[in-house]
């Protein structure tokens, strides 16, 4: 995904070799080189950040979803109490569907408002 991004491999680096002249290197050869070693390091910088805001990004799906999973088996829990306690009827079961999509919709509009932030 990234390997066209980077000109130089640790390998290219280990063997370069620059013309001699009278004063030495080559030092427009060594400058070039030099700037292909920052614009290398520029685009690792980017990459790691990238990497860095989609793994917050991940953790933070995560912790919702396994927050609506404590949720939903809470109220699995609560209905069967209810199912052993007594009877259960359809405004018992539309009463619960309606308070788990407000749960979900609630949550779901704070993850996209976090994300648009």
């Amino acid at each position: 995904m990234y390997q066209n991004k980077i000109k130089l491999t640790p390998q290219d680096i280990l063997e370069k070799n620059f013309k001699i002249d009278m004063r030495g290197y080559c030092l427009t050869e060594v400058d070039r080189f030099l700037d292909d070693i920052i614009g290398d390091y520029e685009q690792f910088l980017e990459i790691i950040n990238n990497l860095e805001k989609e793994k917050t990004d991940l953790l933070s799906e995560i912790m919702q979803l396994k927050q609506e999973l404590r949720n939903s088996q809470l109220s699995v829990e609560v209905a069967s109490k209810t199912k052993a306690g007594g009877e259960v009827t359809n405004v018992d079961i539309i009463r619960r569907l309606s308070q788990l999509e407000k749960m979900v919709y609630e949550s779901r509009n704070n993850n996209s408002e976090e994300k648009n932030n």
